[in-house]
């Protein structure tokens, strides 16, 4: 049976000092994590806010465990790219 994991990301971007260089610094982020990890990614809230934002990492599986490890990577892999400061997370498998 297919199980989804859900990792949804809280970030700090600090060097951000407009919308536009919030959106290069989240697209980076988001088209690397597509790139390796073969997973759905959104920015999911405070598309308004210049230094923060909330993404969400979504992939499909039929391995729980599986997910889980593949979703760790991809939030390890997010504070390994030092362009924001990761602030809150939750991982969901369903």
């Amino acid at each position: 049976m297919a199980t989804m994991g859900l990792l949804t990301v809280d970030l700090q971007i600090h060097e951000s000092a407009s919308l536009k260089a919030k959106r290069r610094v989240v697209q980076s982020i988001t088209s690397r994590l597509r790139q390796r990890f073969n997973v759905s990614v959104a920015e999911l809230d405070f598309q308004d806010k210049w230094q923060i934002c909330r993404i969400g990492v979504g992939a499909v599986a039929n391995d729980g465990r599986f997910l889980d490890s593949q979703l760790r990577k991809a939030l390890d892999a997010i504070e390994r790219m030092g362009l924001a400061v990761i602030t809150d997370f939750t991982i969901e498998i369903l």
